[in-house]
């Protein structure tokens, strides 16, 4: 009986997976994040950082494959969030990867809004939540070459 228990207790601490949106892009992982970074500025967002793992590991004396991380928010959709739940400003500014896979793919991941934001204390129909959703599909699909 302790060991069910016990069992049970780490299963309700262990967090739920998020699901990460993953999609195939044409071009190295370069060419797909400079796509990212023209469709997000292009949008009128604010890039804040493109962050280069791949070096940073080769810096370490690491192997890593290539991959890049781009930070970057709007305040007119972050900010109504904030409004709702102040915490959210921990999942803000919203960021996308481009690697490249071990079979040489490049891909473009990033995290389903709603599981972002899903623990905070905001209701489900809050409009900036459906814009931020749709500006992370259109500029995955513009970065992976679909849009």
């Amino acid at each position: 009986m302790r060991h069910i228990l016990i069992a049970t207790l780490a299963l309700a601490a262990t967090p739920a997976l998020s699901d990460i949106e993953t999609r195939n892009a044409e071009g190295s992982v370069v060419e797909v994040m400079d796509r990212l970074e023209t469709a997000v500025e292009e949008a009128g967002a604010t890039i804040f950082a493109r962050i280069d793992h791949g070096a940073g590991a080769s810096d370490a004396g690491l192997d890593l494959p290539e991959s890049e991380l781009l930070i970057f928010g709007n305040p007119k959709l972050g900010t109504p969030v904030m409004q709702e739940d102040i915490e959210a400003g921990l999942f803000l500014p919203l960021k996308m990867l481009v690697y490249s896979d071990g079979d040489g793919q490049t891909r473009v991941a990033y995290e389903e809004i709603g599981d972002t934001f899903d623990d905070l204390d905001m209701g489900d129909d809050l409009e900036a939540l459906g814009r931020m959703e749709d500006a992370m599909r259109n500029f995955a699909d513009a970065a992976s070459g679909s849009g």
